[in-house]
């Protein structure tokens, strides 16, 4: 029998007894075949995987948990890794950055066209997202250049989601991106983006999505789906606010956006998690008096 195997099934158990609670909702996952011997490693990868983190993220905590051990000298089963230098995070404030945005983009709103990007803003709502669907050139063209005339005039910002030439023909203030789109973007297109000084934000499901976003530098990171949701299928199980707490802490540098399933009565419990910004989308378009339901979330939010 391996000398370092009762050591790693210990750190393994010490990880899962301290830290099984946060996570009791997620069942466990099957781990990922270890790139590394390193004992602390292996037990976190383990544990990870046992309290539910899917292989790629289970891999990213693993590394973080060595990471972290070396760090400090010791080994410690309590505290979750949250050091951005353990994950590999880029150092900031970041080179070759793309443009900064509030730290707190305050309610933020999902609209499904430019009249309703229009109605939101002149509600007064700080943030608000165009994400139009059709399979038609010439009429995201138009939307995308009616959002940014609708929001003329009001202080709201507004991002175009998917749309990024749009997006810069028309003037926006900035881009939302999700993983898929962000990774089928060419090294010259994420530059052409970059310095045309639009804010770029990136969705992120987990670590490994945090991780790849860093990479792109950009001006938010939106961590979700927080809840369950109807709008999209998902391809990852909602998170919920003990992991959302965990990313929070991580990407503590970056403005945050909470996405995903969110209402009104869930605002607290996302606060408190520390991020600074709420995405709402059913809560305002399925909400009987859109305006009144946007004062409502944009007071739980303190302005």
């Amino acid at each position: 029998m391996s000398t370092t195997q009762p050591g790693i099934a210990d750190m393994e158990r010490a990880i899962i007894d301290s830290h099984g609670a946060a996570f009791a909702d997620f069942p466990a996952q099957p781990a990922p075949p270890p790139a590394s011997d390193e004992p602390v490693y292996r037990a976190a990868l383990a544990a990870c995987s046992t309290l539910g983190f899917i292989a790629q993220d289970a891999e990213c905590l693993a590394r973080a948990w060595a990471a972290q051990t070396r760090r400090l000298g010791a080994f410690d089963a309590a505290h979750w890794p949250d050091a951005p230098q353990d994950f590999g995070l880029q150092p900031r404030p970041h080179a070759n950055a793309f443009a900064p945005c509030p730290q707190a983009l305050g309610l933020y709103a999902v609209l499904p066209d430019a009249a309703w990007v229009g109605r939101m803003a002149r509600a007064g709502v700080p943030t608000v997202q165009l994400r139009y669907k059709s399979g038609d050139a010439a009429a995201i063209a138009r939307e995308v250049r009616a959002a940014v005339e609708a929001v003329r005039g009001t202080p709201a910002l507004l991002f175009i989601n998917d749309h990024w030439r749009e997006a810069i023909a028309a003037g926006a203030y900035g881009v939302h991106l999700g993983q898929e789109d962000l990774d089928a973007l060419a090294p010259d297109d994420l530059e052409r983006l970059r310095a045309s000084g639009l804010r770029l934000g990136v969705s992120t499901h987990g670590y490994a999505e945090m991780l790849r976003a860093d990479a792109a530098r950009p001006s938010y990171i939106a961590m979700g789906a927080v809840f369950p949701t109807t709008l999209k299928k998902m391809a990852t199980v909602p998170q919920g606010v003990a992991r959302l707490a965990a990313y929070a802490r991580l990407m503590r540098g970056y403005p945050q956006v909470a996405i995903g399933g969110i209402g009104l009565e869930q605002f607290a419990q996302v606060l408190a998690t520390g991020v600074g910004s709420v995405a709402v989308v059913r809560a305002i378009v399925n909400a009987a008096d859109p305006e009144a339901a946007a004062a409502r979330l944009m007071a739980a939010l303190g302005g």
